[in-house]
C-alpha cells in the first residue's frame, strides 16, 4: 500500500494535471475554510460513496474483487476510525477520504468512476438537509405543542392585548399565546413541502450531463432512501434555488419565534411585569446585581438576525452564471447549520414557554388602569344609543382624553359622563344605563363576548386548541415516519455493502 505522502499526492492529482502541491496560503485559507464547512457532510458522503460503489458493482462496471475491497475500506471509514483526521492540506472532505482509502486498498481508483467530487458532496448535502428539515420541523412542532398547552392553562387569565406596545383590548393570555401556534403550523407546511424537494437524489448525474458509464440513477435514489432522482442531470448538480428556499423557510420560522421573544422581552420588564421567565432561562448581570436578564430571548433574536444575513449571502452566491462552484460553497456549510440553529431556537422557545410565569394580579391592574374596554363601550353606544360607529368612536375618544387628563379610571364612568361627552362631541345627548356601562367595562365579559371564529372567548379558543393539537400531532408523525424511513434505508445500504464486501453483517 502507498505511503500517506504518496496517497496524498495521488488524491490531489499531483503529477497528473498538477505539477506542484497546493500553496500553504491556499491551504490555510481556501482549503481549510471549505473543509470546515463540509465536516457535517461526512456521514452522508460515506453513504453516497457506498451507494455509488454498490450500484457500479451491480452494473458490472466495477469488478467484484476490487469492488469488495473498496466497500470494505468505505465501511471501515464509515465507522469513524481514530486514524482518520481531516487535513486541510489534502483539500476538501472528498479528497481527504480518497487519500485515506488509497492507503488501504488498490481499488481506490474506482471510487470516482463516472462522477465528480461535487456529485458526492451535493448528494451528502441533500442527505444532511433532508435530516435537518425533519429535525427542525420536529422542534417547531414541539414548540407549538408547548404553546397550546400553556394557552390551555391560561385560557381564563385576563390580560391586555397590545398594539404599538400600548394596551389595546382585553383578551386572555391563553388566546394571546395561541397566536404563535398558527405561524408554526405554516412553518411546518413550508418545511414539509421543502422536504419533498430535497428528498430527491442528485446521485449519478456525472459531471453534470450524465455519464457514458451505465449508471442506474433510480437504483442510487433507492439505495440512499430518496423518493426519486432529480430528473435533469445538470440541474441536479447546480440548483441555486434549493439553498435559498431552505434558508427562506428557516428565516420565516425564526422571525415567527422572534416575534414572541420580542413580546416577552417587553412583558418581562419591571415596567410591564406581566410575565417572568424561569431562572433557568435567564442570566445574571456581572455589574448590576438586581438584574435578571432574559438571555434565552436574546439568543433567539440573535439567531434570527444572523440567519437573515446568511440567507442574503447564500442568495447572492447563487446569483452567478450556472455551473459555478461558489453557488455551493456557502450552501454546503450554511444550510445544515441554519436548520440546526433554528431547531435549537425552537426547542429553547418551547422550554421558555413551559417555564413562563404569568402575573394575573399585575395583568388585572393593567386592565383596570388602561381604557382597554373603549371599543366595547363604543359598540354599546352603537347598539343602545343609536349612534353610527364613527360618532360613537368620537364620543369615547374624547372621554379617553378627559379620563387621562383627570387621572381617572374608566371604571369611574357614569351615564352622565357619557351624556356630557356626547353633547360636547356631537351636540346631542344620549342615554345609556349604568348596567350597560358596567358590562361593557368588565374585561371578563368583553372576552366572553368574542365568540366568533378565532375569538378570545373560551369556546372558539377551545376549538382552535383542539385543531392545533391535531395538526401538530400529524406533522410530528410525518417527521417521525420520514426519519425512520431514512434511517432504515441507511441501514439497508450498509448491510448490502457489507454483504458485497464479504465481511459479514454490518455492525
Amino acid at each position: 500500500m502507498p505511503s500517506a505522502e504518496t496517497a496524498a499526492g495521488w488524491a490531489l492529482e499531483i503529477g497528473a494535471r498538477l505539477s506542484a502541491p497546493p500553496d500553504p496560503a491556499m491551504v490555510a485559507a481556501a482549503f481549510a475554510g471549505e473543509l470546515e464547512g463540509q465536516k457535517g457532510l461526512a456521514a452522508g458522503m460515506g453513504l453516497a460513496d457506498l451507494a455509488h460503489t454498490v450500484m457500479l458493482i451491480e452494473q458490472k462496471v466495477i469488478p467484484k474483487e476490487p469492488g469488495a475491497g473498496l466497500l470494505a475500506a468505505l465501511l471501515e471509514l464509515q465507522r469513524g476510525p481514530e486514524g482518520f483526521v481531516l487535513d486541510p492540506a489534502l483539500g476538501d472532505l472528498y479528497t481527504n477520504r480518497e487519500a485515506w482509502i488509497a492507503q488501504r486498498t488498490e481499488a481506490a481508483g474506482w471510487l470516482g468512476a463516472g462522477r465528480a467530487r461535487r456529485e458526492a458532496t451535493t448528494t451528502a448535502w441533500h442527505l444532511a438537509v433532508r435530516a435537518g428539515v425533519l429535525d427542525c420541523a420536529t422542534a417547531l412542532a414541539d414548540c407549538g405543542e408547548a404553546l397550546v398547552r400553556k394557552a390551555g392553562a391560561l385560557r381564563d387569565a385576563l390580560a391586555p392585548d397590545y398594539t404599538y406596545l400600548q394596551a389595546a383590548q382585553p383578551t386572555s393570555f391563553g388566546h394571546y399565546l395561541l397566536t404563535f401556534a398558527f405561524p408554526i403550523l405554516r412553518d411546518l407546511d413550508r418545511l414539509r413541502s421543502l422536504h419533498a424537494r430535497v428528498d430527491r437524489s442528485p446521485a449519478g448525474c456525472g459531471s453534470a450531463n450524465g455519464s457514458r458509464l451505465p449508471q442506474d440513477r433510480e437504483r442510487l435514489a433507492e439505495l440512499l432512501g430518496f423518493a426519486g432522482p432529480v430528473v435533469h442531470a445538470r440541474d441536479a448538480m447546480w440548483q441555486a434555488d434549493a439553498p435559498i428556499e431552505c434558508l427562506g423557510a428557516v428565516v420565516a420560522a425564526l422571525v415567527n419565534l422572534d416575534r414572541l421573544a420580542e413580546d416577552l422581552f417587553f412583558f418581562a420588564t419591571s415596567e410591564a411585569g406581566l410575565v417572568e421567565l424561569s431562572d433557568a432561562h435567564a442570566r445574571a448581570s456581572k455589574i448590576l446585581p438586581q438584574k435578571k436578564n432574559p438571555y434565552a430571548l436574546a439568543w433567539v433574536r440573535s439567531v434570527a438576525n444572523e440567519m437573515i444575513g446568511v440567507q442574503a449571502a447564500v442568495a447572492a452566491s447563487g446569483r452567478t452564471p450556472s455551473g459555478q462552484i461558489d453557488n455551493r460553497l456557502l450552501a454546503y456549510r450554511d444550510v445544515p447549520r441554519a436548520l440546526a440553529s433554528a431547531a435549537g431556537a425552537a426547542r429553547l422557545m418551547a422550554a421558555v414557554v413551559e417555564g413562563l410565569r404569568f402575573d394575573a394580579a399585575r395583568a388585572a391592574d393593567r386592565l383596570a388602569r388602561s381604557f382597554t374596554a373603549a371599543t366595547d363601550l363604543a359598540e354599546v353606544l352603537v347598539l343602545e344609543a343609536g349612534l353610527d360607529y364613527r360618532a360613537a368612536q368620537r364620543v369615547i375618544g374624547a372621554l379617553a382624553r378627559e379620563l387621562e387628563e383627570q387621572g381617572r379610571r374608566a371604571s369611574s364612568l357614569t351615564p352622565a359622563d357619557l351624556a356630557a361627552a356626547a353633547d360636547r362631541a356631537l351636540g346631542r345627548s344620549i342615554a345609556v344605563s349604568p348596567q350597560s356601562i358596567a358590562r361593557a367595562l368588565d374585561p371578563a365579559r368583553a372576552v366572553a363576548a368574542r365568540k366568533g371564529l378565532g375569538g378570545a372567548a373560551p369556546e372558539p379558543l377551545e376549538v382552535m386548541m383542539v385543531a392545533c393539537h391535531a395538526a401538530l400531532a400529524e406533522q410530528r408523525s410525518f417527521c417521525a415516519q420520514a426519519a425512520a424511513a431514512a434511517q432504515s434505508s441507511a441501514q439497508l445500504l450498509l448491510a448490502t455493502a457489507a454483504a458485497l464486501a464479504g465481511g459479514g453483517p454490518w455492525r
